[in-house]
């Protein structure tokens, strides 16, 4: 289970050279383990409405993040996960449970924007 954190990297099978460089890009990064505590505060953003039950992976991934004390959590997932109408409620329940949510943002905002200055 601990691949869930890679899946969203290699999961669109029509842009496969796409997929291989993402997967290149995090392979000295660590995985982070899925816990008994991690399980309980993805049922509790599904739950408490932050994130719906057909999402359950992607609470998940929220709550493996939070649970570790991550700095960030970099996402494609604006459905379900950067999503300016449920960060606030996933940052609640996080606050509520005793967590600090990460910053969620996509690779491109944690880059920041180029300049020619």
């Amino acid at each position: 289970m601990p691949r869930i954190s890679r899946d969203g990297c290699g999961s669109q099978a029509h842009r496969i050279g796409a997929a291989v460089r993402r997967l290149d890009a995090i392979e000295n990064i660590r995985l982070l383990p899925v816990t008994d505590t991690a399980a309980r505060l993805a049922k509790a953003l599904v739950d408490e409405g932050a994130v719906p039950r057909k999402a359950l992976e992607d609470a998940l991934h929220i709550a493996i993040s939070v649970t570790h004390s991550t700095d960030y959590l970099l996402t494609w997932n604006c459905r379900h996960i950067d999503n300016a109408e449920i960060k606030p409620l996933i940052r609640r329940i996080c606050a509520e449970k005793g967590y600090v949510c990460p910053e969620i943002c996509t690779p491109q905002e944690l880059m920041g924007v180029a300049t020619d200055d």
